[in-house]
């Protein structure tokens, strides 16, 4: 009889994933639940943060933000603002005890159409986390891919040496002008842009027909055909088919519901984007250096990305103005 022949072991999709050269990002304020998964770096935004934040488990954290704030500010608005930045910090502190890389803590929605406002608030940030002893090299800003957004990344970049991540991008032309302004890195939505197209359409996508994921392997591709630096790391996915789709880009930040799935699964995940073949298929270069009016235009021609540019900052807005008041109520009690 002959020896039973030995099963070759695969390694999970998620194993896979880091292997086709991609870098794994986790997608969440919950710092206790992603350390299984060994994600690289972690972003966070406004509504991670406020859902993480109602979690009795990081109660600690709010109470030094409010003793920070108390012990920092005149009037109680400051007392809040100050509050609020120090929790932000308190989170990516700690989630930076977990992943060996960089953390992404948003600027204050708010002021997404602000450029000047916007640089204050990234430094504060910058600041606040110096002052617990992490470098500004572990951090990125988020800020939303807004011309004053991006005009204010340039500037925080060149001049401050402090590394941005542009959030909000719906559209090739949000991801041009923030590769013309040098900015660290990009975070291309898929699944809220296949929202929108289903919504339009009534259509059902497959991983290859995503609108979400065409959109990003076409900027990875324009990206690595021009030499551009800045890193495309997708974001926002429905379903793992989306990430696998993705297999190869830069980076992908991940929720930690679809991490698991991954890292439960043994399905194939082969490596679909590479440099070589990203260079002759990429698009023909363009320019919205100094050119602001092209710019808007050219996003206002781009029905999806001008609504969900839009209501992504409303969200935002919203979940930060929520924050602010349960801040505001523990300052006052």
């Amino acid at each position: 009889m002959a020896p039973a022949q030995k099963k070759q072991k695969i390694g999970s999709s998620l194993d896979q994933l880091k292997a086709s050269g991609t870098v794994v990002v986790a997608d969440t304020g919950d710092f206790e639940s992603i350390a299984k998964f060994t994600p690289q770096d972690a972003t966070t935004n406004p509504s991670l943060i406020l859902a993480a934040a109602k979690i009795d488990t990081y109660a600690k954290l709010i109470d030094n933000a409010v003793e920070y704030g108390k012990e920092h500010g005149n009037t109680t608005e400051e007392k809040v603002e100050i509050a609020v930045d120090r929790l932000l910090v308190e989170f990516g502190k700690e989630i930076l005890k977990i992943v060996p890389g960089r953390v992404s803590t948003e600027v204050d929605a708010r002021l997404s159409f602000d450029k000047d406002a916007t640089i204050k608030k990234a430094l504060e940030i910058i600041n606040l986390y110096e002052e617990v002893g992490i470098s500004r090299e572990r951090v990125l800003i988020k800020i939303a891919s807004t011309w004053e957004g991006i005009q204010a990344a340039r500037e925080l970049e060149a001049e401050y040496g402090v590394h941005c991540n542009l959030t909000l991008l719906f559209s090739f032309v949000q991801a041009v002008a923030c590769a013309e302004a040098n900015v660290t890195l990009i975070s291309p939505f898929v699944g809220r842009i296949m929202d929108w197209f289903k919504a339009k359409t009534g259509e059902t996508y497959t991983p290859e027909t995503d609108p979400g994921v065409k959109s990003v392997r076409r900027i990875y591709n324009y990206y690595k055909k021009h030499g551009y630096n800045t890193i495309v790391m997708g974001a926002s996915f429905r379903n793992t088919g989306e990430i696998k789709a993705l297999a190869g880009v830069d980076y992908l930040t991940i929720s930690p519901g679809l991490l698991n799935e991954l890292l439960e699964s043994n399905e194939p995940v082969p490596t679909l984007l590479t440099v070589e073949q990203a260079k002759k298929d990429g698009d023909e270069k363009i320019s919205y250096v100094n050119d602001e009016a092209a710019f808007r235009f050219d996003l206002n021609e781009d029905a999806m990305a001008t609504e969900k540019l839009a209501e992504g900052i409303r969200k935002f807005s919203a979940d930060i103005k929520t924050l602010f008041k349960i801040v505001e109520e523990k300052i006052l009690a």
